[in-house]
């Protein structure tokens, strides 16, 4: 059987190389262009259901969103009904730098499909979302401190 989970990781890791170089005129370093992109997208979002829609642990959001705040890309302000929530709303500047990232990934996804059919395409992208079903079940079993029966 093939490891397609290796090219799916060089696949990401090469993109996320590139962004970061890329990004780094518009001072956004290590992935922030993901909270980023999600937060224009869905402005008002929790930092939780952000974690949740990038996969990634409370703890590695929270550092996230602490720099896109501390570098004016975003801004926390509080829920209207309950004042503990914080909810996250892109600033002026965040605004600003979204279209370029946007048009960075627009590029990204041109390239990594050309030469594939409007078929192939579609395909894939089904496949891709099987893949994430899959494996997002299990990120919500070891989120809640469970273990995978290997």
């Amino acid at each position: 059987m093939k490891d397609i989970l290796r090219d799916i990781g060089v696949i990401a890791r090469a993109l996320d190389s590139i962004s970061n170089v890329e990004f780094k005129e518009v001072a956004l370093t290590k992935g922030q262009y993901l909270y980023l992109v999600r937060i224009c997208e869905n402005p008002g979002i929790i930092q939780e259901k952000l974690a949740e829609m990038i996969k990634v642990d409370r703890t590695t959001a929270a550092r996230a969103v602490a720099s896109l705040e501390k570098n004016g890309f975003i801004e926390k302000k509080p829920d209207e009904t309950n004042r503990k929530i914080r909810r996250l709303f892109p600033t002026a500047r965040g605004k600003e730098v979204y279209p370029f990232i946007i048009r960075e990934n627009t590029y990204s996804n041109e390239t990594a499909l050309e030469g594939f059919t409007e078929e192939e395409i579609r395909q894939l992208s089904a496949y891709l979302e099987r893949v994430r079903d899959n494996i997002a079940s299990d990120w919500e079993l070891v989120k809640k401190g469970q273990k995978r029966p290997y």
